[in-house]
């Protein structure tokens, strides 16, 4: 077993010196790449200081962006490539260490490339070469969300927990407070789960296994407990400026501020717990723990009492939050629209019934004019075959219509009257009839034009011809 040990040591050594030449011939960043192979090599030790400055010294804002993007691609493509639990770690410390101590731009140009690449997610990471590499590959694991969840609290919060700087004692009135103790109530519920989650993963960084005692992961978990303590700071000044605000919130944000304070209790427990390990490890003989207390269960006790009875203080405000649009008032207006629409109907059939009844009268109103039917000669021929003789002659029913017939057009033309106009005034002889002559007039005058043709056509025949008369009889 030491045998295969040794041989893997000078393996990983013969890759690093290899990679190592190949990048001072074949990169146009040699030294940038020189850096982070000896910062990331397999020595199961923590990266040099010497190296690590060369790395912040390339993804300083003093140097142009593309030298920043690079360094993180390189980063990011010896993580995927490797096998190695060492490698691995290194290169995470590497990244924690440069967002910790860092200029802005490293973080801004990372999170960008997180969103094109997946550098940090190493959840089927793993190195089986030992049962002590299985074990430390698991923290590298966890490890590695602890990051990636760093990242997505910067994402939420707009800024770095690590970097803010809190007020010394002697400078304020009390005591240093985060910034989370002077949020307002929709910033608190949106900020304080993406903290609690970071504190989550935090607690999940907890060795076990061979991987307790080994020394570099050691080190990787004092970078990680100096940000615990910021992170709770953060955590629990939040909770105060929520319980402050808690007795004026409605009732949906109180349901949403009662879970994040009941997950406080249980994240404190279970902080407390990880402290007691971490006490117990060789990297924590400087660090200086502070006391975690639980919330009060009474006071836990007294929140749900008041979601109880939220339902009734804020149905008031609750209300007018439905009503804001104005469909509820225009509804009844349009229902009276509706309504006062449905009597106009019988005034709309009123109309039509008058201008029926009107329509008639109108062809009717004019008075009947009084033609004198009596022999323009004097002979007072009474004419009494005109009615035989208007039904036996075809032509002068084609050319008047009987009075069946003589109906319809003319109630279609009063119809037409204002919108038509027809055209041609030969047309408008033919299809119009004379408003001033009615039906029976119309009769009496057939009859008499027949009559008068019949006389004259009589005269015309007894002058010329007188003797035509001696065979009538």
């Amino acid at each position: 077993m030491g045998t295969l040990q040794t041989w893997r040591k000078a393996y990983g050594a013969l890759k690093d010196s290899t990679k190592v030449g190949l990048a001072h011939v074949n990169s146009d960043y040699a030294d940038l790449d020189v850096a982070v192979v000896k910062a990331t090599n397999h020595v199961e030790c923590p990266p040099k200081e010497r190296h690590l400055r060369k790395i912040l010294v390339a993804t300083s804002t003093i140097r142009p962006r593309a030298d920043v993007a690079y360094c993180i691609h390189a980063l990011s493509r010896r993580l995927a490539k490797t096998h190695s639990w060492t490698v691995a770690l290194k290169i995470l410390i590497v990244i924690h260490r440069l967002l910790r101590e860092g200029d802005p731009t490293f973080r801004e140009e990372l999170l960008n490339f997180s969103q094109r690449g997946h550098i940090l997610q190493l959840s089927n990471f793993k190195d089986d070469s030992s049962p002590i590499a299985w074990d430390c590959s698991a923290w590298v694991r966890t490890y590695a969300l602890f990051l990636e969840e760093r990242l997505e609290c910067f994402k939420i919060l707009k800024y770095d927990i690590e970097a803010e700087r809190l007020p010394r004692p002697g400078q304020g009135q009390d005591k240093g407070h985060s910034r989370t103790r002077d949020l307002d109530s929709e910033e608190l519920l949106e900020q304080l789960p993406a903290l609690q989650q970071l504190l989550y993963r935090l607690v999940g960084c907890r060795p076990e296994g061979a991987a307790v005692g080994n020394y570099i992961i050691q080190y990787a978990l004092a970078l990680v407990l100096k940000e615990s303590f910021k992170i709770y700071c953060s955590v629990n000044d939040g909770i105060i400026n929520l319980v402050d605000k808690f007795f004026e919130m409605p009732r949906h944000e109180a349901i949403a501020a009662l879970d994040i304070y009941k997950r406080a209790g249980q994240q404190a427990g279970n902080l407390s717990d990880f402290y007691e390990l971490c006490k117990g490890l060789e990297l924590a003989r400087n660090f200086q723990f502070p006391v975690l207390r639980e919330p009060p269960q009474s006071f836990l006790t007294t929140m749900e009492e008041y979601i109880r009875e939220a339902p009734r203080v804020v149905s008031v405000p609750n209300e007018p939050l439905l009503q804001l649009t104005y469909r509820p008032e225009e509804g009844p207006s349009e229902d009276a629209k509706s309504s006062g629409d449905e009597p106009e109907p019988p005034p709309s059939d009123d109309v039509a019934v008058s201008n029926v009844e009107i329509a008639p009268p109108a062809s009717t109103a004019p008075p009947q004019n009084s033609v004198d039917t009596g022999d323009l000669l004097g002979l007072n021929y009474a004419a009494p075959d005109a009615s035989s003789i208007e039904e036996s002659n075809a032509l002068a029913l084609a050319i008047i219509p009987s009075e069946s017939n003589a109906a319809p057009t003319f109630n279609s033309a009063a119809g037409q009257a204002k919108d038509f106009d027809p055209t041609g005034w030969e047309l408008a002889l033919v299809t119009t009839p004379s408003s001033n002559i009615s039906a029976t007039n119309e009769r009496q005058l057939v009859g008499l034009l027949f009559f008068l043709s019949f006389f004259f056509v009589s005269i015309h025949t007894y002058m010329y011809c007188p003797w035509s008369f001696l065979f009538v009889g």
